[in-house]
């Protein structure tokens, strides 16, 4: 007979208790990428409370639990666990009032502005539920807690850290991200989901010179300014309205007092796209505008350009999905709907590279549901709903961490479900 997921997970009896004091603990004391020992330490400290394998730490601050249990196939659910140098502005009594070193050395607040303790906190009771009902599923369960996501380091570090070699090779990879939306809402597709996204670190070279003697100066400030006016051109008169292309600048850094004109401006760009052909255009198009600035402008030297953050296309496998998917509809009725492609950009689909493994990676809302409603009557979720990374971002617990955790497990049973 084969497994009701929707009845076993309705009735599964597995005391989730810890759940939110553990999620509460992780937002109130949330670190950045590349410096979650702190954050490492709870995960393995409450994964000492299954029956599994720790692996850690992994790529830095990363770890996995393999819950083995017999004969069947493997099957992967990544969560992440890095925050976000963003000062908090909730009034939950759990908020961060922390304050961290960013990679610059200057000091930042720092919060879980990206609900990456949801995931954690999710994959924790996924776990919990798996271990204490091992009579209702057979094979490998492996819960990956990924450090360093928001930089796009994280998965290729635990890869090169010989993740293939210390856990075994899953058949399936799957993950989940809160994003804003009806809380509790669970939302799939297959295809193209999450866009593929770079950053570009352009250095500009000039001449400097006293401020009040501007003629003895390439001025790369200038030189940036124009560059910046320059590039907003590109996705709007270069790429077809039909498709889709994001050139953001996100940084521009020039200069040390207000009487010197500097020898060089740094600009730091963002840039998103969900197909390889408009990202070569793009790419040659911002090579072509920064190179024929600097000339214009005398630049004494050519620009430099370092890319970095590098995030795959997020790109649903079908086969995948239409295994999942009905059993999300089982459980979920009304609230498992089809989801958009987004402008965000994950590197989750590292992983599943890794081991040539299909996966699914869906989205669960997180919006108060009054709250979504009353905006999307009115036309404006983009306005009055806080977005990840914002300092007001917060998901609605119940129903958000309720669906996530059943979202995982349901998930996993449509491969490991016994018969």
């Amino acid at each position: 007979m084969t497994l009701d997921i929707a009845r076993f997970l309705s009735t599964h009896g597995t005391d989730l208790s810890f759940q939110r004091p553990f999620y509460e603990d992780l937002h109130e004391h949330p670190e950045l990428s590349g410096q979650e020992s702190e954050t490492l330490s709870r995960i393995v400290a409450q994964l000492k409370r299954f029956d599994c394998e720790i692996v850690s730490p992994i790529g830095g601050f990363g770890a996995c639990a393999v819950l083995r249990n017999g004969e069947g196939p493997t099957v992967l659910f990544r969560s992440d666990h890095d925050a976000l140098a963003v000062k908090e502005e909730t009034d939950v009594p759990y908020a961060s009032t922390r304050l961290r070193p960013r990679t610059d050395g200057t000091m930042s607040g720092v919060m879980h502005a990206c609900g990456h303790d949801m995931h954690t906190a999710a994959l924790m009771g996924m776990i919990a539920i798996l271990d204490d009902n091992r009579d209702t599923w057979s094979g490998t369960f492996v819960g990956l807690f990924q450090p360093a996501e928001e930089n796009s380091t994280g998965a290729n570090a635990m890869i090169a850290d010989g993740l293939a070699t210390k856990i075994p090779r899953p058949d399936v990879c799957l993950g989940q991200h809160v994003l804003p939306g009806r809380a509790g809402e669970v939302q799939t597709m297959a295809g193209p989901e999450f866009a593929a996204c770079d950053s570009i670190r352009i250095t500009l070279h000039g001449r400097s010179a006293h401020g009040s003697m501007p003629h003895r100066a390439v001025d790369p400030t200038y030189i940036a300014a124009m560059i910046i006016v320059r590039l907003q051109g590109i996705v709007g008169r270069e790429v077809n309205p039909d498709d889709f292309a994001v050139v953001t600048v996100g940084q521009m850094h020039a200069g040390t007092t207000n009487n010197i004109i500097p020898a060089t401006a740094e600009l730091v760009l963002n840039c998103r796209f969900f197909n390889d052909t408009t990202k070569k255009r793009i790419y040659a198009a911002i090579r072509r505008v920064v190179e024929a600035e600097c000339q214009a402008s005398g630049s004494p030297k050519p620009p430099e350009f370092e890319f970095f953050a590098h995030g795959e296309l997020i790109d649903n496998s079908p086969e995948v999905f239409e295994a999942v998917r009905p059993v999300f509809d089982q459980v979920f009725g009304n609230d498992s709907v089809d989801a958009v492609r987004t402008s965000a950009s994950e590197d989750f689909s590292h992983l599943p590279a890794a081991f040539s493994a299909p996966y699914l990676f869906w989205i669960i809302g997180c919006t108060p549901r009054d709250v979504w409603d009353a905006a999307e009557k009115a036309g404006r979720t983009d306005i009055d709903v806080p977005v990840n990374h914002q300092p007001t971002f917060l998901p609605d617990y119940e129903p958000t961490a309720d669906a996530a955790t059943k979202a995982g497990v349901a998930a996993a049973l449509a491969y490991l479900g016994r018969t």
